[in-house]
């Protein structure tokens, strides 16, 4: 295997990640829609968390992201 085949690889491997993040978004924001239909009185208390947990979760994408752009062009 080439050089260039193994940095595919690996900026492939370091993307993987990405679906995990995917799932953990999906539970994110269907936990906030079923708690604020169950109690719409606690959308205020509910929205900081769920956007705390939001920025936190993609955070750990744009990483993942970063690392595969770097393995791509920078080595």
């Amino acid at each position: 295997m080439t050089d260039d085949g193994i940095r595919l690889l690996a900026a492939a491997l370091a993307v993987l990640p990405l679906f995990g993040v995917a799932l953990a978004l999906g539970k994110i924001f269907a936990d906030w829609i079923s708690s604020v239909a169950r109690n719409p009185g606690a959308g205020e208390a509910v929205q900081p968390v769920g956007l705390l947990g939001f920025a936190l979760t993609e955070a750990i994408a744009l990483f993942a992201l970063i690392i595969s752009f770097i393995i791509l062009f920078v080595g």
